[in-house]
């Protein structure tokens, strides 16, 4: 499991508004059914049931299924940590797939901030089904500013 670090910009408001906005999400996330369900200073858990147009022939989760969860969990856990209007960019991750997810099961992804800096964040992910440590996952961020409005 990674360290845990202390960070002294903690946005409580804005890690509230992303787990009551479950239900308001779109794209990706939204037809993945990714649920943040818990949200403390550089952590976030998120919850995702495992429905059957996600399986491969062979019944197994998709492996780029499990991307696009790891993919969404390495950002977000970065948005009440940054100055608002920041937003992060995924630069690269790995993962590596350590068990066989089947239909009907239910990942908790828990994705952890190991460093950020001005401009770069790494960020570790686990997932589990049940007590099963299916995949882990590690990458970087780039923190951008909002772009300057010209005049």
């Amino acid at each position: 499991m990674p360290r845990q670090t202390t960070f002294k910009n903690w946005d409580q408001r804005t890690a509230d508004g992303m787990i009551a906005a479950n239900d308001a999400v779109t794209g990706l996330p939204a037809y993945l059914g990714v649920k943040f369900v818990e949200f403390t200073p550089g952590r976030l858990v998120a919850t995702m049931t495992i429905r059957d147009e996600l399986l491969t022939p062979f019944k197994t989760l998709h492996g780029g299924v499990m991307a696009g969860l790891v993919d969404h969990v390495l950002g977000c856990v970065l948005y009440p940590l940054m100055p608002r209007g920041q937003w992060a960019a995924t630069t690269e991750f790995k993962l590596n797939y350590l068990a066989p997810v089947f239909g009907g099961a239910e990942l908790r992804a828990e994705s952890t901030v190991v460093s950020l800096g001005r401009r770069t964040a790494v960020v570790q992910v686990e997932v589990s089904n049940g007590d099963q440590l299916v995949c882990v996952a590690q990458g970087t961020l780039l923190v951008s500013d909002p772009a300057k409005k010209s005049e």
